[in-house]
C-alpha cells in the first residue's frame, strides 16, 4: 500500500462529487452561459459544465456544503427546469 505525504490544509482536502442534471428549455449558447453562471455562484460548487446538445449539466461540488435540491434550485433561478439524471 502506498501513501502520499503532503502538507495540505482542510480546504485542499475537500471531497467533491459530480452530480449530473438533465435540463430543459434552453435553446441557445447564451442560455448555457446563464446556467453555468448561476450554478457556479452556489457555495460549494467547484465546476459547472453545461452540454447544449444533450441538455446535461455536470456539476462538481462539495456534498457537505450543497445538495442536489440546491443545484436544481439554482438552475431554476436561471430560468430553466432540471431534474437529477439517472443515466
Amino acid at each position: 500500500m502506498s501513501t502520499t505525504a503532503s502538507c495540505s490544509t482542510a480546504a485542499s482536502t475537500t471531497v467533491t462529487t459530480r452530480t449530473v442534471l438533465r435540463a430543459e428549455g434552453f435553446s441557445c449558447p447564451s442560455c448555457v452561459a446563464k446556467i453555468e453562471k448561476q450554478v457556479g455562484r452556489v457555495a460549494g460548487v467547484v465546476a459547472v459544465a453545461v452540454h447544449f446538445a444533450s441538455g446535461r449539466v455536470e456539476i462538481d461540488h462539495d456534498p457537505q456544503v450543497v445538495g442536489v435540491e440546491a443545484l436544481v434550485a439554482a438552475v431554476a433561478k436561471a430560468g430553466y427546469t432540471s431534474t437529477l439524471a439517472v443515466f
